[in-house]
């Protein structure tokens, strides 16, 4: 190999792989970052990708891309993997991984690699994104293959060679940032019983901390996608970038949870969704009132297919592509608006309404009506119930 495309974050693990990567193959190592939104973090990254020895770095923006191509179908799924993750860091790795692609195809390149590690899910969603694009590709996974064999093996080798990080053995956590989330693993959290740490936290204040005073937002939607804050149109970024403040503000959209890795192990992880809480929020209070009963409920079902493929970096397969169709046709009369209300980590709905809206107050209400007869579910119970009054009748029978 002589020319490889790393997947750079700026972080330990890639700091060191651009060095590990020269040393062992003799190659020329070309940096690529892409800009899913981490903010400041991406500021000193060529300064850093230089000094470690890449020949050059690539900062890519994403973002619109990103929220527009990955996040958005998933949020039109309901997706959420163990009925708690938001999947922030599995949602993107397909969205990085094309870049990767398509800088390394620009570039020339023999091969790619990435900094995830062999315990890790990262590793398979970056691959499979890699071998659906571009087969012909090589990929170098420096934690298979080098002798570091912990994070303080890596410590040390990042200082008997100089390497800046950006962390430290006495605050090692790891965490991924973009505009959808940011993750915590590792450190004092490796023990789920242990309670973070107040200060860990950046994109949500404490909720004891939050305003006293509970604010309000209508988040607008057409056809599942939002497009609006408080009836302003938003572009995906400009309306993520603002729901993420704003919800941080009030502290929700923390999670803390112990979920099952697709390589076997189970992993403790932390995460901060503030904006994507409340989209993910606001958009099933829509559904509920668009969709019919039948397709909602069969709707839930195939969302935890979705988020078993996006989980397990299986976003370029038929199946997800076959599943985004279906879930594009549930999603033509989710137009509307949902007011939320956030108050000290706790969100609530204050009212949705949808020009495409099945709920009839003539036909719900416990006033007067004339359009239910309810002498009619007399005749509903009796067939509904059928099977089980037979089986009763089986069973008394037998005494």
């Amino acid at each position: 190999m002589k020319k490889i495309v790393l997947a750079y974050s700026g972080g330990l693990d890639t700091s060191i792989a651009i060095t590990w990567l020269k040393e062992k193959y003799n190659c020329e190592v070309i940096a690529m970052a892409a800009d899913v939104g981490q903010g400041e973090e991406l500021d000193p990254l060529h300064e850093k990708a230089i000094a470690s020895g890449a020949s050059k770095l690539y900062i890519e923006d994403v973002r619109e891309e990103f929220i527009r191509d990955f996040v958005y179908p998933m949020l039109k799924s309901g997706a959420l993997y163990e009925e708690k993750y938001l999947m922030g860091t599995a949602i993107a790795r397909p969205a990085i991984a094309k870049r990767l692609v398509e800088v390394a195809e620009k570039e020339g390149a023999d091969a790619i690699a990435h900094g995830a590690t062999g315990k890790g899910n990262d590793q398979v969603r970056f691959e499979l994104t890699v071998k659906a694009l571009a087969p012909h590709l090589k990929i170098v996974a420096p934690w298979r293959e080098w002798d570091i064999r912990s994070r303080d093996d890596a410590f040390d080798y990042a200082e008997k060679r100089g390497i800046p990080v950006p962390v430290t053995k006495a605050k090692p956590y790891s965490m991924d940032r973009n505009i959808w989330h940011l993750s915590y693993e590792g450190g004092v959290l490796e023990d789920p019983s242990a309670e973070p740490e107040k200060e860990m936290f950046l994109l949500t204040v404490d909720p004891a901390d939050a305003p006293d005073t509970p604010e309000y937002v209508e988040i607008g939607f057409e056809q599942g996608i939002p497009v609006s804050i408080d009836g302003k149109a938003k572009d995906p970024v400009e309306l993520l970038t603002e729901l993420n403040t704003l919800a941080g503000k009030h502290g929700v959209g923390r999670v803390d949870m112990v979920e099952n890795r697709l390589v076997g192990m189970k992993s403790r992880g932390v995460y901060e969704t503030p904006g994507g809480t409340l989209l993910f929020f606001a958009h099933r209070e829509l559904e509920s009132l668009a969709l019919d009963r039948e397709t909602m409920h069969f709707k839930e079902i195939a969302g935890v297919k979705y988020g078993e493929l996006v989980y397990n970096g299986q976003w370029y397969t038929p199946l997800r592509e076959a599943l985004d169709a279906f879930f594009d046709s549930t999603q033509r009369n989710v137009t509307g608006s949902v007011r939320l209300k956030l108050f000290k980590g706790n969100l609530t709905v204050a009212g949705r309404k949808s020009p495409f809206s099945l709920y009839r107050e003539d036909l719900a209400t416990f006033g007067a009506d004339v359009i239910y007869n309810q002498q009619d579910a007399e005749g509903f119970i009796n067939l509904f119930g059928l099977p089980l009054k037979v089986q009763g009748l089986l069973e008394k029978s037998k005494k």
